[in-house]
């Protein structure tokens, strides 16, 4: 991804106080795309394929700025156990947007996982936001993996998956 590909979706991102520089108009534009779900479904592609950690941050703005279509999950679940991007805790709440059973292994892991990176993050904010994610995961397999986090090494996950089976409706010891 050149810079100028960069600057033209840095422009979307708001920062309190201020209105973005740049509108989605402006991005479909530059890319010469008319679908913004489908130009961030390319661009996560693209970031899976060349192992580019910029340019998962990049399609991840594109994708939470247009919404993210079904297809975004594969590439996502990829992401989530790659070592070479520092985007982890976009992916978990991208994933935690789709909602799909599919992604629950991955979340499940990532609830679990400090990649070294967030190594000094002692509040577990990704492994919390995956347990939130899991939480919004409609079916049986959410609640079974909300249950084997019960089990995790941080107290915080395991604090925050008892309160998401709670929240759900669902035994802790029902289904062991």
């Amino acid at each position: 991804m050149k810079p100028e590909d960069q600057r033209v979706i840095l422009d979307l991102v708001t920062y309190p106080g201020s209105a973005p520089r740049g509108t989605p108009e402006e991005v479909l534009r530059h890319f010469g795309a008319d679908d913004g779900r489908a130009l961030g479904l390319e661009l996560l592609r693209g970031a899976v394929a060349e192992r580019d950690g910029d340019q998962v941050e990049m399609a991840l703005i594109v994708a939470d700025r247009f919404g993210l279509s079904p297809a975004c999950l594969e590439p996502l679940i990829t992401l989530c156990s790659a070592d070479w991007h520092h985007a982890h805790e976009g992916v978990v709440s991208a994933l935690g947007t789709l909602r799909s059973p599919a992604a629950v292994p991955a979340l499940q892991c990532l609830a679990d996982w400090v990649p070294d990176y967030l190594d000094y993050d002692d509040s577990r904010a990704m492994g919390v936001k995956a347990v939130w994610a899991l939480r919004r995961t409609p079916g049986p397999e959410a609640d079974e993996a909300l249950r084997g986090l019960l089990a995790s090494g941080s107290g915080i996950v395991r604090e925050a998956a008892a309160k998401g089976l709670r929240s759900r409706g669902v035994s802790e010891s029902e289904g062991m």
